[in-house]
């Protein structure tokens, strides 16, 4: 008994179509996910805004969350931004 592939049963028109399908698939995974991380950075950016006025400047900051003065500065720029898009 001789088992088929089942991709070969197809026609190319359908493979083309299940190809696309898993590409659309994959793009709105990433888009999802994209925009998770966007949530989550400007979320950061808020509390590292909030941890650079507790611990009095971005130096201490850094040192207090073990970040990096440059860390620091792209999540207060990334603040600024939102906060100046949103006016």
């Amino acid at each position: 008994m001789t088992v088929q592939n089942s991709d070969k049963t197809l026609s190319r028109k359908q493979r083309l179509q299940e190809k696309q399908r898993r590409q659309l698939a994959v793009v709105d995974t990433v888009d999802k996910a994209e925009a998770k991380v966007r949530k989550a950075e400007l979320e950061l950016s808020v509390a590292v805004t909030e941890a650079v006025q507790v611990f009095g400047d971005e130096q201490s900051a850094s040192e207090g969350l073990d970040m990096s003065v440059e860390a620091i500065r792209r999540f207060l720029d990334m603040a600024r931004d939102e906060a100046a898009s949103a006016d």
